[in-house]
């Protein structure tokens, strides 16, 4: 079976209505002048292998999987990239030859979002990351790999901020990354980067964080919306000095995806501000 002449792809979830992968994924075909057929599946809880396996066994080259499936994906595919296994999930799933190959791109993703859309530095900046749930978890080892001079890891229940904290420490050391954890209530510090990897722009909640911790930060949300997300509006209240959320990120792990199975990386800047005009 040759992944390199089969087009079909597609994007898992639950729910999955919203999922704007299959807009970006086709400009992506068409910059690239490129046959693709990207469709959105919805997936019945409880039904993530059938559904994978009946998929790539009609020869289907690539998926995309996002919540609440990125577990099942990790414990689906035949072999997982380093990146995958560090991040404990999986969001690509690769078609080689019938060798299903689990990759996390979501890393990588808000990494290029942050040093070349927003050329915001991550080299020995001070870095506050919100939530230790498996967002965060995917996105450790690419902030590690850039040298900050620390991250904080923050939560409301101070003994998942310090698994993560103590998981990767490995990788912080190698750095020469301060790494450690704390409760919301504790951090009273102004930080240069401040990453909200938690649901609360989702539910409307607030974040019970000092004022001290915005003033003069660069703050990033991974959700986005059309426009300020609640955890944004929160910082350019407090002081923020430039907000942005999670939509670059959203379009530059796509790219890496589209990498990953086709060879090449399409251009983003024109996806990101199309997807940024239709919301």
């Amino acid at each position: 079976m040759n992944d390199v002449n089969k087009n079909s792809y597609a994007v898992f979830g639950n729910p999955i209505e919203h999922s704007r992968s299959p807009d970006i994924h086709q400009q992506f075909a068409e910059q690239l002048k490129q046959a693709m057929n990207y469709q959105r599946q919805l997936v019945a809880l409880g039904e993530f292998e059938v559904s994978a396996r009946a998929f790539f066994d009609s020869e289907g080259a690539g998926l995309n999987i996002t919540v609440p499936f990125k577990l099942d994906a990790y414990q689906f595919a035949d072999q997982l990239s380093e990146r995958a296994r560090r991040a404990g999930a999986v969001n690509t799933l690769i078609n080689k030859d019938g060798i299903i190959v689990g990759d996390n791109t979501d890393g990588c993703g808000l990494l290029a979002d942050l040093q070349s859309n927003l050329q915001w530095p991550i080299e020995r900046a001070n870095i506050l990351v919100l939530g230790a749930g498996g967002a965060v978890r995917g996105i450790l080892e690419p902030l590690l790999l850039a040298k900050p001079a620390s991250i904080v890891i923050a939560n409301r229940t101070l003994e998942k901020a310090e698994q993560l904290s103590r998981a990767f420490q490995p990788l912080a050391n190698d750095a020469g990354c301060e790494l450690s954890a704390k409760q919301y209530d504790e951090l009273t510090e102004p930080f240069d980067i401040i990453i909200n990897g938690t649901s609360a722009s989702l539910s409307g909640d607030t974040l019970p964080l000092a004022n001290e911790c915005f003033n003069g930060a660069c703050c990033y949300d991974m959700m986005y919306a059309k426009g300020p997300t609640p955890f944004l509006q929160l910082a350019a209240k407090q002081g923020a000095r430039k907000i942005a959320d999670g939509l670059g990120m959203l379009v530059e792990q796509a790219a890496e995806s589209f990498r990953l199975w086709r060879n090449v990386k399409p251009d983003t800047h024109a996806v990101i501000q199309s997807i940024r005009n239709s919301l």
